[in-house]
């Protein structure tokens, strides 16, 4: 079965990235969640991508924080899609891990998202619009959210326009 994959590299990056499989759930899109790290946790992690893909992973999403090497680590180890998503866990609110995951030398690509909630939530989207290309229900279910967004921006102008008046 297709899925996509979300690692963690810590226990402390769960709460954000809750928010990345809500969304994926919200579209009924299949995935699992583990924590493993570049760092801690090596070989773990190389296997748990060999069985990952050997299951049916089809994009991988990587949360991590400072050094942030998960996602390259990642992109070293299988050609499948890599989104990385860098998470605000030291002094310098995330910067260091935006500058570790998406400076990645050429040939080895990682997509980056937005540091924090927001990345974790695009990461979703993203990832579900790889899986869109092959789905066709997926890929009406993402312009369906899209039309919806739309409306609920000019249903709070309206709504705010009444007020001033």
């Amino acid at each position: 079965m297709k899925f996509i994959s979300i690692i963690i590299g810590s226990k402390s990056d769960y709460e954000v990235m809750k928010s990345c499989a809500d969304t994926l759930e919200a579209f009924g899109v299949h995935h699992e969640l583990i924590i493993s790290s570049a760092h801690r946790s090596p070989e773990r992690t190389k296997n748990y991508i060999i069985n990952a893909e050997k299951k049916g992973a089809q994009v991988f999403i990587a949360a991590a924080g400072m050094a942030a090497h998960l996602a390259g680590v990642l992109a070293s180890k299988t050609v499948k899609p890599i989104i990385g998503v860098p998470m605000s866990a030291s002094a310098l609110s995330g910067i260091d891990a935006l500058l570790s995951t998406v400076q990645m030398p050429a040939g080895m690509p990682v997509a980056t998202v937005a540091i924090g909630k927001a990345g974790a939530i695009n990461s979703a989207y993203l990832a579900m619009q790889i899986l869109a290309l092959e789905n066709e229900d997926l890929r009406i279910k993402l312009k369906e959210d899209r039309i919806a967004k739309a409306k609920k921006v000019e249903m709070d102008s309206l709504e705010i326009e009444t007020i001033i008046d």
